[in-house]
């Protein structure tokens, strides 16, 4: 009669399951560490949603007046800001106001910055334009402006909630900050070359070509400045001048630093108001008969949201942009995750990417309601807001207070403002997104290759487009983040002895150390003839396993000595690959590997490959000395790497001849389903290996060696304890993996030494 204990031992010998009983860490452990109260989880969730929860029942006046002069001023330099940036977006000017006032208002409901402004910036109203180029070049008068970039705000907007809510924003720290440089640049100076026009008077070519394009053309037209120029140069130089007097005069008058500070804030608002009432002055009796005007002016601003209702989502139109949303959806959360993050670690507080990404995906599909398009934080008005002192994100409603004023109070007045002043406030605002010399070299400094990143995607976004320039450094990061994990470093090791006053300690160093990071006239010296230490600098992942493999068993063959004479070895009785040479001497003068440790202290991660790796790395270096070694672990970092391990046969002293070769087959066949009949023969040597044989035992757990950890592997189990009533540290029967890198390789020398005077005893009783 088939009884369950039966069913469960076929079961397990089905499946292949050990027979040894070394506990490990199960997929129950990670379940439990996991979900330890689910509700409390759910609720943390929910309640992390709306971060503004946790401060509100807090605030004070003390927050009050901060708030109100930050947002009061943000709301002043926002206002022109948004209305040029409208018009890079090639929008009509009331849709930056729009996207401005619902990105103040909402944000501070979610945000967890208290620094970060939100609302239109240059690099997403430049991608917007060119989405709209794109849409109108393939589908012409079909879809009006405006109605392109609120679908791309209310799209971009799910898109960027969804991985909000999803927890997915460590996808944006793929992103490195040269990459996200880069582009900004190449960005800032597309933006500068498109409003360059427009400050002129030039007008004749597209200026949402490419950059160099712009540049070009531009200078041909030089001939073609119109009266534009009168308004537009002074206010670039008007703007300078003042940021300039202002910096000077704080530092030679650091009482008044701050007045100084505020009137260097007001600049923009003070230059769009002097040249409103001088192109005023200059254009309201100047009207010719088709209605035009000597200069090119803002005209009518609509009072008030003209707009508000359920946005117009065309099915149609979102075929036809799809291919551009990936690239403003990166802008849309890069751009904001830098910048929030960026004040947060000056300011001395940590963001919640995941958060932000919510406060964003919010804010621009609620603004869709309104006839906003994409906005997404903003560095200057952020580092203003941070600069007037604002304590808590609710500046933003200040801010948003400001804007209103503006659409209901002042759009009359906005009707006489140059176009060319505002190209001045872009020119103005976006030069400072172009990294400095001093920030160029740093990348270089720091890193050479991501210099080279940096200046791929500054070079591409200048010579092609935006979306080019992102893509070109986001591959080009991510082909250098792969050529990290599958080319890491690794290090073969040596001992030095290092003294401190009457003190000594072992440390090991690499056997070839580099002169940049120690004294190049300090010797190394290499472990017990027999022994390899091996240092990995990277998680043992499929890209990079084979290199271990192919490091280690090159090591051994240089610096050991082959265990069998092959000299005397027939051509027929040698395998097909094996063409004979110097390999086939035994060169007395190199010792015989007995162990070969392996230093895991900076190994993360094993996967299967890398198992089947270091299994065939045993398989080659046991072939090549004729007989089992040891391989030890040192600084096995967490439990699942250990677990791997076991699974592999390492650790436990299981014989080889008890391992398949493969663990994890890419087929269903065996090891002996597929081996030739002379490796089939091989096969049987090895399993006729007896358990009092000297290497076999060697490897038992109950052998010598098992016992031969230091004594920084046992401690104390309490005080009133004798030293001879030690607790081991790790677990008895995986006698192979060590808690340090010293207890590994005195382990391994032990052996050496346990095996040669059993060696000797053989001899002996001979």
């Amino acid at each position: 009669m088939v009884t369950v204990a039966d069913l469960k031992k076929k079961g397990k010998q089905i499946i292949g399951y050990p027979e040894h009983d070394v506990s490990t860490v199960s997929s129950k452990d990670w379940l439990r560490g996991v979900s330890k109260d689910p509700l409390q989880l759910t609720i943390d969730y929910l309640t992390s949603l709306f971060p503004i929860s946790s401060w509100a029942g807090r605030y004070n006046l003390g927050w009050l007046s901060g708030d109100v002069i930050a947002g009061l001023t943000v709301g002043i330099v926002l206002v022109p800001q948004s209305m040029s940036y409208a018009q890079i977006a090639t929008l009509p000017a009331e849709y930056g106001l729009y996207s401005s006032f619902v990105g103040v208002l909402i944000y501070c409901f979610f945000a967890t910055s208290k620094d970060v402004s939100i609302g239109p910036v240059a690099v997403m109203s430049l991608t917007v334009s060119q989405i709209i180029k794109h849409v109108d070049d393939a589908h012409p008068g079909v879809w009006s402006g405006p109605q392109i970039g609120t679908t791309v705000a209310f799209i971009c907007g799910f898109i960027v909630l969804g991985i909000g809510l999803l927890r997915l924003g460590w996808l944006v720290e793929f992103i490195p900050a040269p990459a996200v440089s880069g582009f900004m640049t190449g960005s800032a100076l597309n933006i500068v070359s498109g409003q360059l026009p427009g400050l002129l008077g030039i007008t004749g070519f597209d200026t949402r070509a490419a950059t160099y394009e712009v540049f070009i053309n531009t200078l041909k037209g030089l001939g073609r400045i119109k009266k534009d120029a009168a308004f537009g140069i002074p206010a670039l130089i008007s703007l300078y001048i003042i940021r300039w007097a202002c910096e000077r005069l704080a530092k030679r008058y650091p009482s008044r630093a701050r007045w100084f500070f505020f009137m260097s804030v007001f600049r923009n608002a003070f230059v769009i108001v002097v040249l409103t009432i001088a192109a005023w002055l200059y254009t309201r009796h100047k009207q010719d008969a088709s209605g035009k005007y000597p200069i090119k002016i803002l005209e009518t601003v609509p009072r008030g949201f003209k707009h508000v209702g359920q946005p117009n989502i065309d099915p149609q139109l979102i075929k036809s942009l799809a291919s551009e949303l990936p690239v403003a959806t990166i802008i849309l959360l890069l751009e904001h995750i830098a910048i929030s993050k960026s004040f947060g670690r000056v300011n001395g507080y940590k963001i919640n990417p995941n958060q932000e990404l919510i406060a964003i995906g919010v804010t621009n599909t609620i603004g869709t309601l309104f006839g906003a398009y994409p906005a997404t934080g903003s560095f200057s008005r952020s580092a203003l807001q941070s600069k007037s002192g604002s304590r808590t994100p609710a500046a933003g409603l200040f801010s948003a207070l400001v804007v209103i004023v503006a659409l209901y109070g002042l759009t009359p007045a906005f009707y006489w403002i140059p176009s060319a002043a505002l190209s001045a406030v872009i020119v103005h605002a976006v030069a400072d997104l172009v990294a400095s010399p001093k920030h160029v070299y740093s990348f270089w400094r720091v890193s050479p290759v991501e210099f080279v990143i940096w200046f791929a995607g500054m070079l591409v976004t200048v010579f092609a487009t935006i979306e080019d320039g992102i893509y070109t450094s986001i591959c080009a990061s991510l082909a250098l983040l792969l050529l990290r994990l599958a080319k890491p470093r690794g290090q073969f090791l040596g001992k030095v002895k290092l003294r401190l006053d009457e003190q000594s300690r072992e440390v090991f160093l690499p056997l070839k150390p580099n002169a940049r990071l120690m004294n190049p006239h300090i010797k190394v010296y290499p472990p017990s003839p027999g022994v390899v230490v091996y240092r990995f600098e990277e998680s043992f992942l499929y890209p990079n396993s084979s290199l271990v493999n192919d490091a280690v068993v090159e090591y051994v063959k240089e610096h050991t000595r082959r265990g069998k004479d092959m000299s005397h070895i027939k051509a027929n009785d040698r395998p097909w690959n094996d063409p004979g040479g110097n390999e086939d001497e035994q060169d007395v003068s190199k010792p015989l590997l007995h162990a070969i440790v392996l230093d895991f202290s900076a190994v993360s991660h094993i996967d299967t490959t890398g198992i089947q790796a270091l299994l065939d790395t045993r398989t080659e270096v046991e072939r090549w000395v004729d007989r089992p070694v040891e391989f030890h672990f040192a600084s096995i970092l967490s439990p699942w790497i250990r677990r791997a391990l076991i699974a592999g046969g390492f650790g436990i002293g299981v014989p080889k001849a008890r391992v398949a070769h493969e663990v994890a087959p890419v087929t269903r066949y065996h090891d002996e389903a597929i081996s030739d009949p002379q490796h089939s023969k091989e096969e049987e040597l090895e399993r006729s290996y007896k358990m009092d044989d000297i290497e076999v035992a060697v490897q038992s757990p109950i052998s010598s060696s098992s016992r031969s950890g230091s004594i920084s592997e046992f401690t104390f189990r309490d005080r009133s304890m004798t030293p001879d009533e030690l607790a081991p540290l790790l677990d008895v029967k995986t006698p192979f993996f060590h808690l340090d890198i010293s207890a590994a390789v005195r382990a391994a020398e032990s052996g050496v030494a346990s095996k040669a005077t059993s060696i000797r005893s053989v001899n002996l009783n001979d």
